[in-house]
């Protein structure tokens, strides 16, 4: 099966403000028939990043089974990570990038590697704000998120 994910994190402008992500996943069924799935999350404390990355994990572990992904981020750290391989060379310097310079959200990289793993992934790069319709809905999930009563921190 294949399924498109769009993604967006929303920092609110304050990286110790309160953010929210927002996830699609977008899939056409044996019928024809085009499905869609919303999750939206709040959070406090957070960073843009790793909003992308949350949003990202949360989309590919709804997937409950093996598929052909593309996934849309606005995020080109995201997207980076994973097209120029610097995933690949983070772990075989033990998790240290640049000039030995520890990678930050180690266990949220970790994480989104294992809910790859089943799939083919690709990973595409969304510029943000640029009138891509489901961008721009990732978006307003988000922000819906950030604004919400339900804040929740982020634990992981």
């Amino acid at each position: 099966m294949k399924v498109n994910i769009y993604t967006d994190g929303a920092a609110r402008g304050n990286p110790n403000g309160p953010g929210g992500y927002g996830c699609v996943l977008q899939y056409t069924d044996k019928n024809g028939v085009l499905h869609e799935r919303e999750f939206s999350q709040g959070y406090i404390k957070t960073t843009n990043n790793r909003m992308e990355l949350m949003a990202a994990i949360v989309g590919l572990e709804a997937l409950t089974r093996p598929c052909e992904v593309e996934l849309y981020s606005d995020s080109k750290y995201v997207v980076d990570a994973f097209n120029q391989h610097w995933i690949d060379g983070w772990i075989k310097k033990g998790w240290k990038r640049g000039k030995n310079e520890p990678v930050k959200n180690i266990e949220l990289w970790q994480r989104l590697l294992k809910a790859k793993a089943p799939h083919q992934v690709r990973f595409h790069w969304v510029k943000g704000h640029d009138g891509h319709e489901m961008n721009e809905r990732c978006d307003q999930l988000a922000t819906s998120a950030a604004d919400g009563q339900n804040l929740i921190e982020d634990q992981a």
